[in-house]
């Protein structure tokens, strides 16, 4: 007996643990659904209130007519060492402790109406309750509304069904254990309790009849073929209850005097005489907590099975969120290290092509930079009429005498300063594409999540390194277009001074050079050459963009952080791993909650081969 007291005391902890933890719903099935309980069905009138009183030895539970059960209430009894005071405690209130049951019964009332109000109306959130006391066994208990057939002034119309289908919930779970309670002086065939329990439980193993109010039948008829299983067979046997009369209720008779006159009632009647030792509300109880044991020892290996499957998921969640962080700062230096490296990691896939986005600068220069180029308004610039005025601007007062060399280097530097345009849209361009993959690196990092001051820490270091990197390129591709200007391809020209000009009279090239062909031929000989151009920058600006911005990001976008970083004190460091404060409440859950699996683990271990 005491090692099946242990046992069951050891399920009761663990339910009011998974109860705390919220651990008792949800996808799939819970542990507090795995572990065997008794729900309490019957009738309104039916005296399930009374039974549960006489099981714990307590007047404690609402009394009144109609539906006085509101709301589920799930009752652990705890049994303690003789002499030890008895007290209850509510779980919505777990640091207040009840001595006075008269207090009980009111914070029910008061925790019921907190929720329906002051009506008729139910709710299936339950209240959770647990008494500890020597003059009971350890159980859990489930008190549900009263079925009823019709609904009364101040209830919905659908309160019938609402009530069966919030019994149904509890009862049609295959590790609950059914208390069907049916009155005496009810027709066994009309009765609610055992016509749920056959649809739900239809083999009968996990229903235990209770017959009511047994001293209340007429002179002349009795219950025996109900109790010896004649009138409707169970797998379990009956068990008949007398309870505390009308009488004995509004003159407050003392349950464990109730129950002795119920051990007088059974032990000195002539049709229940010879099942005495079977009968009463003390027996009922030892009943219970001996099929529980049973049930108990047959479940261990599902059990242990859910424990361990529930331990492996949560230790692989919290190792998705990320385990708590040590405080001292050499752990938190290197897991901010180790926490950037992670996200470099993931940036530089983006680039290289394990990830999208990278390609996204190849599109730049493969695609908007030579379109760009072939916008330019070369054709405006190079008109014949923009061409004579430069060249004509360029020689003064003094005609040009062989060649406009002055024309001609101010025609290609103004067409080559053009091109300084696409250089820079180049830049700026592979700049948004790098803040952008710096952005999908950071959300795409998922130790980086529970951290999000770290994010923004990281983020605004990249993104002042990815400034500086767009500076140097954007000076160097301009030096590149200015190096166009600075020195010309001297055997470009020395070739088109060696080739006779088209069209050309009969006086020779030197005729007239201040004809439309000769300016036209000028524009020609300068657009040829910065075609040259075009196709030098086409190639080089890349290369310098590449250079300057997308290998320094590659190298070192996180450097000049990493150097802060090492500078900064203690607490600067814990301010950047502060966490959501969502995520830290969920992960403590978590913990408490692996540490609740692995502790029943081991408990039921350690008592259940006794």
């Amino acid at each position: 007996m005491a090692t099946m007291q242990s046992l069951i005391g050891l399920i009761n902890k663990i339910q009011r643990a998974c109860t705390v933890l919220g651990d008792h719903g949800g996808e799939g099935m819970s542990l507090w659904e795995a572990l065997p309980s008794v729900a309490v069905v019957g009738g309104q009138s039916s005296g399930k209130s009374s039974v549960l009183e006489s099981v714990v030895g307590r007047d404690f539970l609402p009394r009144g007519s109609g539906i006085v059960t509101r709301r589920p209430l799930v009752l652990q009894l705890h049994k303690t060492d003789q002499g030890q005071s008895e007290y209850a405690e509510f779980l919505h209130a777990p640091k207040k402790r009840f001595s006075d049951f008269a207090s009980v019964r009111k914070e029910i009332q008061d925790e019921t109406d907190r929720i329906t109000g002051k009506t008729k109306h139910i709710s299936n959130i339950p209240i959770h309750l647990s008494i500890y006391s020597p003059n009971v066994v350890n159980l859990t208990l489930i008190d549900l509304p009263g079925l009823t057939k019709v609904a009364v002034e101040g209830q919905p119309d659908s309160i019938v069904q609402d009530i069966e289908d919030m019994v149904r919930s509890y009862v049609e779970k295959p590790n609950c254990i059914i208390l069907a309670i049916s009155p005496a002086n009810q027709d066994i065939a009309t009765s609610d309790a055992i016509k749920l329990a056959r649809e739900v439980d239809p083999s009968g193993e996990r229903t235990f009849g209770v017959i009511t109010k047994l001293d209340l039948m007429d002179k002349g008829t009795n219950a025996l073929d109900v109790i010896e299983g004649r009138a409707y067979r169970l797998q379990h046997p009956w068990v008949g209850i007398v309870n505390r009369s009308q009488a004995d209720i509004n003159k407050n008779v003392d349950m464990i005097v109730a129950r002795r006159k119920e051990r007088e009632y059974f032990e000195t009647s002539p049709e229940y005489g010879h099942l005495a030792s079977r009968m009463g509300s003390e027996y009922l109880a030892k009943l219970l907590s001996q099929h529980l044991e049973l049930v108990i020892r047959q479940r261990i290996p599902s059990i242990i099975a859910l424990i361990n499957k529930n331990i492996d998921e949560l230790n692989a969640e919290l190792d998705r969120i990320g385990r708590p962080i040590a405080v001292d700062s050499g752990a938190q230096l290197y897991t901010i290290l180790e926490l950037c490296r992670a996200f470099d990691r993931v940036f530089k896939e983006h680039l290289d092509g394990g990830r999208p986005g990278g390609d996204r600068i190849y599109g730049v220069f493969d695609h908007q930079l030579p379109a760009a180029l072939k916008k330019l308004p070369f054709d405006r610039h190079l008109s014949l009429k923009n061409v004579q005025k430069v060249v004509s601007e360029a020689d003064g007062y003094q005609p040009h005498l062989i060649a406009p060399e002055q024309g001609y280097r101010r025609l290609i530097d103004g067409s080559i300063s053009y091109f300084k345009g696409p250089a820079e849209a180049s830049v700026d361009a592979v700049h948004f594409v790098l803040k952008e993959l710096v952005r999908k690196s950071i959300a795409e990092t998922e130790e980086l999540k529970r951290f999000p001051t770290l994010q923004s820490d990281i983020a605004a270091a990249a993104t002042e390194a990815l400034e500086r990197f767009r500076d140097e390129s954007r000076k160097t591709v301009l030096r590149l277009v200015d190096m166009e200007s600075s020195y010309l391809t001297v055997e470009f020209f020395r070739k088109l001074h060696l080739e006779p000009e088209k069209n050309a009279g009969p006086q020779g090239p030197n005729a007239d050079r201040y004809s439309d062909n000769h300016f036209r031929r000028i524009g020609s000989n300068v657009n040829a050459y910065i075609g040259m151009v075009c196709d030098t920058l086409k190639n080089s600006i890349p290369k310098a963009v590449v250079y300057c911005q997308v290998r320094e990001a590659k190298r070192s976008l996180l450097n000049l952080f990493y150097a802060q970083v090492g500078r900064r004190e203690k607490e600067k460091l814990g301010a950047m791993l502060d966490e959501d404060p969502q995520l830290m409440e969920k992960r403590a859950t978590l913990a408490k909650r692996l540490e609740l699996y692995k502790s029943a683990r081991d408990d039921i271990d350690s008592v259940a081969w006794k």
